[in-house]
């Protein structure tokens, strides 16, 4: 009786309503006229759908709200797009604000960017940053920006892009995804870096049209070089080093999404292509361990780093980290000192995140910030007279011309960008990359839904948005009296810090004079604590000898 009683209840009044037309619909229907059967069947179903509502026991609202409780699901389902075209402020960056995305759209189709009636930021607020104009403004007639990455070991040096892709992988991107990047490489002239999934059949030369220049990642799985039981194998890497598109080697300590954490793709999506391209088998699961099985110490991962050099045929070879525990990078630069084998570039991958999906927690509370992590690892090379020796590279983030200037103003040498080009894909931050349900074809491997995803417009659209970024940088350096990229310095950089306060970048932060460290490693408060529990033999923390007179 109660349910009877409960059954009538304002929650209940859709299946009731459903309930009723059914029934006078499918009498009438019957007795009358058969094109009342149309109302029949809808009402019938709908009625069906609520009773299965009310007897299921995994969604508390359905059995209360029957029908019209999956108004919530619908409404759930498009939050993302609601929110983002709808909601959202023009500069609310969550991750990427409207303003940000609207500007890598616009630069990829090549439509007009300019904005009128001047900034919409709070230039009096807290953080807000500028660069400073010259009264006397370059004149810079190329924009294609490079420098040359190579140390001593290396007789392949490559004139690098100072914006280049950032490691996305076959199996995380969907094919027509990494074709369009990799043709988008080729025509703007700059770099496509694989990521940790290897070099597919979509990162190739396609028929009888060159494939772009490939930066190949090498990552805990040693996907693409690896043996049956899924250590490195160096006959396979050498094999596929050896290509002449691939340009350099990049080794993956961690990365900004989740750093210390390894990774499964489970065996379901490891396709045939999939498994082509990493080495593994098809319908296994496929792990990617959380740290390396080819070395155990600093020393070690220098050793292994020299080796992959040398058997690609000396091309620069390097390593990409998100910055956790200074002791281990450290270590690895005492390394340095101790055997003088050097990488030819290090990447500083930001703790903001990236394109992989992972647990919340590493995405908001693990790894550091790519602002302080760049500076951490400039100032250390510099600090040991090791900076003219490597070249740095950096990704976390970076959208606009801006954003790299003021990254090359902390210490790199080029910007690496991965969302940004997903953004010049058609990506829309959806946010449903690891669902396999990715609205415009950029993160899925469902084919109907890639052929969203129209290559050779997507291509154009990705050399454009590298054109127009690195134009809108040079318009930047231009403007301060500079004559290339790399002559930014802290001191270019302006911020207020509070409303009647503003300092130069170089003011805000300490940075290292060159040898400084050789000299004097304690120093600074950073190298005072880490640089003593450092070791090249070791990536764990040393124990330092106690200040306090032991008892007896």
């Amino acid at each position: 009786m109660n349910f009877l009683s409960n059954s009538f209840a304002a929650r209940f009044s859709t299946l009731l309503i459903c309930s009723v037309i059914f029934v006078a619909s499918s009498v009438v229907a019957v007795v009358h006229n058969l094109q009342w059967a149309w109302l029949a069947t809808m009402t019938g179903a709908l009625t069906l759908l609520g009773v299965r509502d009310l007897i299921q026991v995994h969604h508390s609202i359905l059995r209360n709200y029957p029908i019209i409780g999956h108004l919530r699901f619908m409404i759930e389902s498009v939050r993302p797009e609601i929110r983002q075209y709808l909601l959202d402020d023009k500069n609310d960056a969550e991750p990427f604000s409207r303003a940000q995305r609207s500007l890598v759209y616009q630069r990829a189709k090549r439509e007009e960017d300019r904005q009128p009636f001047g900034t919409e930021h709070n230039v009096y607020g807290d953080g807000y940053e500028w660069i400073n104009h010259s009264m006397r403004p370059a004149h810079i007639k190329d924009n294609d920006f490079r420098i040359s990455v190579g140390g001593e070991r290396c007789s392949q040096p490559y004139s690098i892009s100072l914006m280049n892709i950032s490691g996305m992988s076959f199996g995380a991107l969907s094919a027509n995804a990494i074709l369009a990047l990799n043709r988008g490489a080729k025509i703007g002239n700059f770099a496509h870096d694989t990521g940790e999934g290897s070099i597919s059949r979509y990162h190739r030369t396609q028929g009888d049209e060159p494939g772009g220049d490939l930066i190949w990642q090498v990552g805990s799985g040693y996907f693409g070089c690896r043996d049956d039981n899924g250590n490195f194998d160096a006959v396979r890497f050498e094999a596929q080093a050896r290509s002449p598109q691939v340009k350099m080697i990049e080794i993956k300590l961690s990365q900004g999404a989740k750093p210390g954490h390894g990774g499964i793709l489970p065996g379901a999506k490891v396709t045939a292509e999939i498994a082509e391209a990493r080495g593994v088998v098809q319908g296994m699961d496929c792990v990617s361990p959380a740290q390396h099985t080819a070395f155990s110490t600093p020393t070690e991962f220098l050793q292994f780093l020299d080796q992959l050099r040398t058997l690609s045929g000396g091309k620069p070879t390097g390593f990409k980290f998100a910055l956790g525990h200074p002791w281990e990078f450290f270590g690895i630069c005492k390394a340095m000192l101790e055997t003088n084998v050097l990488p030819d570039f290090i990447v500083v991958d930001g703790g903001e995140g990236g394109t992989g999906a992972a647990p919340l927690e590493f995405l908001d509370h693990i790894g550091t910030p790519l602002q302080e992590a760049l500076l951490l690892v400039h100032n250390t090379l510099v600090g040991l007279n090791l900076r003219d020796r490597i070249r740095i590279g950096c990704s976390g983030k970076i959208i606009s011309g801006f954003d790299m200037a003021r990254m090359l103003a902390f210490g790199a040498d080029w910007c690496n960008v991965a969302r940004g080009f997903m953004f010049a894909l058609g990506c829309i931050q959806s946010q449903s990359c690891h669902t396999d349900r990715c609205p415009t074809g950029v993160t899925t491997q469902n084919k109907s839904r890639q052929r969203a995803l129209v290559v050779p417009d997507k291509a154009e659209r990705v050399a454009n948005f590298h054109n127009r970024t690195l134009r809108a940088l040079g318009e930047l350096i231009s403007a301060a009296g500079l004559q290339h990229p790399c002559d930014l310095k802290p001191h270019h950089i302006v911020r207020r810090v509070s409303g009647s306060e503003v300092r130069l970048v170089s003011d805000l932060y300490k940075f290292v004079a060159p040898g400084e460290l050789l000299e004097n490693p304690t120093a600074h408060s950073v190298y005072n604590l880490y640089w003593p529990m450092a070791s090249a033999k070791s990536f764990d923390p040393q124990k330092l000898a106690s200040a306090e007179p032991t008892q007896s």
